[in-house]
C-alpha cells in the first residue's frame, strides 16, 4: 500500500541511530541527544522544494506519527521539521 501526504507533510523512512557507542556502552533511545534521520518516501504535492523522494534528511527526532506501512516502520511529518539534508561537500554554496 502506498500513502500519499497531504497538507505539507512528508513520509519519511527511518534510519535507525546505533544503540551501542563505541566503547560498548549501550546508549536509550530517551538518552540520545541527536535529530533523527531518514529518507524521503513520498511528499505532498505543497511541500517545500529544498528536498526530493530519495533524500537523505535529519529532522526533529520526537517530529510526526510513527506508521506502519506494509511492515516497514515510517514518519509522516511536517515539511517545517525537516532541519537539512545530506549532500556531496561541493554541493554547499560558500
Amino acid at each position: 500500500m502506498n500513502l500519499q501526504p497531504v497538507n505539507g507533510y512528508v513520509l519519511i523512512e527511518p534510519v535507525e541511530a546505533e544503540q551501542q557507542t563505541r566503547g560498548g556502552i549501550y546508549v536509550p533511545d530517551s538518552a540520545q541527544q541527536r535529530p533523527a534521520e531518514g529518507y524521503v518516501r513520498a511528499m505532498s504535492a505543497d511541500a517545500g522544494d529544498e528536498v526530493a523522494i530519495g533524500d537523505r534528511v535529519v529532522y526533529k527526532k520526537f517530529s510526526g506519527e510513527d506508521l506502519t506501512l506494509d511492515g516497514n516502520k515510517v514518519k509522516l511529518i511536517p515539511y517545517g521539521d525537516l532541519l537539512g539534508k545530506f549532500v556531496e561537500a561541493d554541493a554547499i554554496p560558500e
